[in-house]
């Protein structure tokens, strides 16, 4: 018999094709409440008849936090623990027990691993760790957008590492993105020295392109009292290195990727994107030194979210040919292996490892 009891709770509209798949992955929590927001299709039809409780509501004006705490406030007081979830995602099975295991009757909420993209040969790209699984009372949801949970029960928060859990995110590629802008504008309005808010914010206009308003904000950022997390302070400075090199500017893009090295040296990623740059300016010497200071970082932390390109095998496949172009023949052997290993479909990889292979010999 299970010692705790566990929700899960959620908010749709227009998710039909995603229904069944949700709550089969779902199925472990002992109920499952859903706040549809105005769906015109058969999502909640198919919800009811697969077992969950669903609810219509409406907003006057949209907010992403004010929709999830209405959806808390349909799950019953007498529920534990409470997984707040999209249905666009999936748990992978045996997920409630390892929560069981790790859950105590102190703890307020765990942390699990997050798969935010998928490449396109199914291998995770963007992961992190995320922490929307919480106890039933003692928490809110805040921000218009990018909502996160606030706690505001009694003591300090105690988390739980629920390592074996893994969610994984399918996105609907046709929903529009066409909201977040606003929402984050008003974010940042509603609360301007929230460091959090301007860091979304900035990514946001890069994602759009509008590269100086990304610099401007995401420097805002930077400037903001609040604005200690080492992590995320990296995380903007090779956003605002991004948005130079779009803008023709290499040699800034360049200054700031060193900078994003030094705010957080135990990130792979700046290393990875300073080593792409150069690799594209065609100074092999820099790329094999950013690729090896990489490279040595062999763990993903737990701590941020970790990036495809700086895991998968692009780093050792550009070390590999700057390492030939420099006179490193064994280091470009052995780094186009490792490649390979990681790619083992790629055709050119393949080609070039075993080139590399031949010039040794010779």
């Amino acid at each position: 018999m299970s010692k705790y009891k566990v929700a899960v709770y959620a908010i749709c509209k227009n998710e039909e094709k995603f229904a069944e798949r949700w709550m089969n992955s779902m199925s472990e929590a002992d109920g499952i409440f859903v706040s549809d927001t105005g769906s015109t299709d058969s999502t909640v039809s198919k919800l009811r008849e697969l077992g969950a409780a669903v609810y219509r509501i409406s907003l006057d004006e949209w907010r992403f936090d004010t929709a999830r705490n209405i959806s808390l406030d349909f799950v019953p007081d007498d529920y534990d623990i409470c997984v707040c979830t999209d249905l666009d995602e999936v748990f992978e099975s045996g997920w409630r027990a390892e929560l069981e295991r790790v859950w105590t009757d102190k703890t307020t909420r765990a942390r699990y691993s997050y798969t935010w993209s998928f490449k396109p040969d199914g291998t995770p790209d963007i992961t992190f760790y995320a922490d929307k699984i919480h106890a039933r009372h003692g928490f809110k949801w805040v921000h218009p957008v990018h909502e996160v949970l606030e706690y505001i029960g009694d003591g300090h928060e105690l988390f739980a590492r629920a390592n074996n859990i893994k969610l994984n995110h399918y996105p609907d590629s046709t929903k529009s993105r066409s909201q977040y802008l606003p929402l984050l504008e008003l974010s940042v309005r509603e609360d301007p020295d929230d460091d959090r808010n301007m860091h979304y914010l900035g990514r946001e206009y890069m994602y759009r392109h509008r590269w100086e308003d990304c610099i401007a904000t995401l420097k805002r950022h930077l400037a903001l009292k609040s604005a200690t997390w080492n992590d995320e302070r990296a995380a903007s400075m090779r956003f605002i290195a991004r948005a130079y090199k779009a803008l023709g500017d290499t040699a800034s893009a360049s200054a700031w990727l060193f900078r994003a090295i030094g705010e957080a040296p135990y990130l792979r990623e700046a290393y990875a994107e300073s080593a792409i740059l150069a690799y594209e300016q065609g100074d092999f010497l820099k790329t094999y030194y950013m690729v090896t200071e990489a490279v040595r970082i062999t763990a993903k932390p737990k701590t941020y979210i970790n990036e495809g390109f700086a895991w998968d095998s692009t780093l050792y496949d550009i070390g590999s040919i700057a390492a030939y172009n420099i006179g490193f023949k064994e280091s470009a052997a052995l780094l186009a292996e490792t490649a390979l290993t990681l790619s083992p479909q790629n055709e050119r990889i393949k080609q070039n490892a075993d080139f590399f292979k031949k010039s040794i010999d010779k």
